[in-house]
């Protein structure tokens, strides 16, 4: 069963796995992640559910609910994350695709995911509705001949675009977390190993950040050619954007380290913490073993002799003596216990 329950600040919630909460939603797999992203979906996580995994997150049942009474449901939320190329993009702004192309490798237009083709060649996807926004918006740059700010100085086969995504999609794992360690393994994921063991000396601490590291491109092949492929995008490769994510980092190394350290193996010698006991009340008295109050009436129940007592219930006597008292009681069973011998 995909649904759960989880308590937040004192209110129980019913919640549903995203494969579900996808279905109900009448959206593609790709595109519910998108929309979750994006904070079309409200997502949270559910207590009580192990080790938080970036991304993996689940739908309140009330989410649903409020999207499926939207008005235009499920047609105005698939065109808030419906992806065009290239062509379909340069068609919607009524432009050429080699112009859509300037545009996008200046920086001007950011893609929001990639896929490799059969060819493994990538290919960049946008949002529709940012393309229709930015052709109302920058008239000027659809016609015409490009402004000089835009070919000045700048090398024709410099593309931003791997850039821009890898921003984009750092931005949105960033605004999902709120565990430093967590944001610090987001931050660290686009920086080469060789940059993280800069900024990281302590092994555990690498360990911990690799253990919560998400995956930036989720939902690609895992064929080494596809890798292959797909790695160069993954790592920060300017200067200035390099120097962003290691001043980040370190930043937010210290405030995870403020909050907790890394998890590490105990070292030989190490002296377990004692557990701390807790205080055991007295047991409450039994009925009819209880002493009478001074003063009453009589209708207290007056406390055993000691030949009627249980053994077990100790009564301020030694073990030895007790055990002496009992040996005495199966010897002569007539006898009272703890009267002399004739």
């Amino acid at each position: 069963m995909d649904i759960r329950m989880f308590e937040k600040h004192g209110v129980t919630a019913e919640t549903v796995a995203a494969g579900r909460a996808a279905r109900e939603l009448e959206l593609k797999r790709g595109e519910f992640e998108l929309a979750a992203q994006l904070g079309h979906v409200r997502t949270t996580v559910v207590a009580g559910a192990g080790r938080r995994v970036v991304g993996r997150r689940e739908v309140e049942r009330r989410e649903i609910e409020r999207l499926r009474a939207a008005d235009g449901f499920p047609d105005v939320l698939r065109e808030r994350v419906r992806t065009v190329g290239t062509a379909e993009g340069a068609a919607l702004m009524g432009i050429s695709p080699g112009r859509f192309t300037r545009l996008a490798k200046a920086g001007y237009l950011t893609p929001v995911k990639f896929y490799l083709n059969r060819y493994r060649a990538v290919v960049w996807l946008y949002l529709a509705d940012e393309l229709v926004a930015f052709a109302a918006r920058e008239e000027t740059l659809l016609v015409g001949r490009f402004p000089r700010t835009l070919t000045a100085g700048r090398d024709p086969d410099d593309d931003v675009r791997p850039r821009n995504w890898r921003g984009r999609r750092i931005g949105h794992l960033l605004h999902l977390s709120e565990d430093p360690w967590e944001r610090a393994a987001i931050t660290g994921s686009v920086l080469d190993p060789v940059e993280r063991a800069e900024l990281v000396a302590d092994p555990y601490e690498r360990a911990y950040l690799s253990r919560l590291q998400p995956d930036l491109a989720y939902g690609r092949s895992e064929s080494e050619a596809a890798l292959a492929a797909v790695r160069p995008l993954l790592l920060a490769d300017h200067p200035d954007e390099i120097r962003w994510h290691r001043a980040s980092l370190t930043a937010l190394l210290d405030e995870a380290r403020r909050t907790r350290p890394a998890p590490r193996p105990a070292r030989p010698g190490d002296v377990p913490p004692r557990p701390r006991l807790r205080h055991r009340p007295e047991p409450e008295p039994e009925p009819g073993f209880g002493p009478v109050a001074s003063g009453s009436d009589g209708g207290g129940v007056p406390r055993p002799t000691a030949a009627h007592e249980p053994l077990w219930r100790g009564s301020g006597r030694g073990l030895l003596t007790r055990l002496r008292l009992r040996k005495e009681k199966e010897r002569d069973p007539g006898r009272p216990v703890g009267s002399e011998r004739p």
